[in-house]
């Protein structure tokens, strides 16, 4: 999509990775290509209801990994807000230098540099590249938002699968996102905005909830609270180990 502004051509492109939709709008072809900081509105417009549950149920954590961290503007909004926990994003590779320049900015001590991570389901479930790196005794909080609806299922599967190998032994997961409650979905919008997955990559589309938590169930995690959030989105939390241990 092609705008014409002030007698130059703006190219107006809608990038994401693990499922945050951006808009990057390039230079002038007429000017030197310059890196770009990402932007994606939608996290302004949730970021705060989402730290809201954030505070609550990462309280008590100290290191948490952010799955598919996008632009890297939830873990600027978070790591300021929550100081006491160490924020580690991850994404695949081709996005870390924009999340690099939001972490550069806003120079955190608490955001250590980007890794690469991806959830692989061939030839067996796991994560990559290998090794990842993690606190002694593993990571005792992981958040991860709008990406379980851009991954194909096997993806989801596998991420599920290897979550072990990664998580403290009471560690808390949280997952923010639009899910179908008993196969349906939840809004009109939601299911216009399942069309255009399909339309985009038939692997992907909003996962039902009950199917999501049966994969969390399977390694170990209860689910603790189930909020429905603003736009039709819902966060789901789980807790590893037992609840009465907790």
């Amino acid at each position: 999509m092609l705008y014409a502004v002030h007698g130059g051509v703006q190219d107006v492109r809608s990038v994401g990775g693990w499922g945050h939709r951006v808009t990057l709008r390039m230079p002038f072809a007429s000017t030197p290509a310059m890196p770009i900081k990402p932007h994606s509105p939608s996290c302004d417009r949730n970021q705060d209801p989402i730290l809201d549950m954030l505070r609550v149920h990462f309280a008590d954590r100290r290191h948490a990994l952010e799955i598919g961290s996008g632009t890297g503007q939830h873990a600027v909004h978070f790591a300021a807000a929550m100081p006491w926990l160490t924020w580690q994003c991850s994404d695949a590779e081709a996005y870390l230098p924009g999340i690099g320049m939001w972490l550069d900015e806003a120079r955190l001590p608490n955001t250590p540099a980007p890794f690469p991570l991806q959830a692989m389901a061939v030839p067996a479930a796991h994560f990559a590249p290998q090794p990842v790196p993690m606190p002694a005794g593993g990571y005792d909080a992981v958040f991860s938002a709008n990406t379980l609806h851009i991954m194909g299922w096997p993806e989801v599967e596998a991420l599920f699968a290897s979550l072990p190998t990664l998580l403290a032994d009471d560690a808390t997961v949280a997952a923010y996102g639009p899910f179908n409650i008993d196969g349906a979905f939840t809004s009109d919008s939601n299911r216009q905005f399942d069309d255009w997955l399909k339309a985009r990559d038939p692997r992907s589309g909003i996962r039902d909830l009950e199917a999501v938590s049966a994969l969390a169930e399977g390694i170990g995690l209860q689910r603790i609270a189930d909020v429905a959030m603003p736009a039709n989105n819902r966060m789901l939390v789980w807790r590893r180990g037992t609840i009465e241990a907790i």
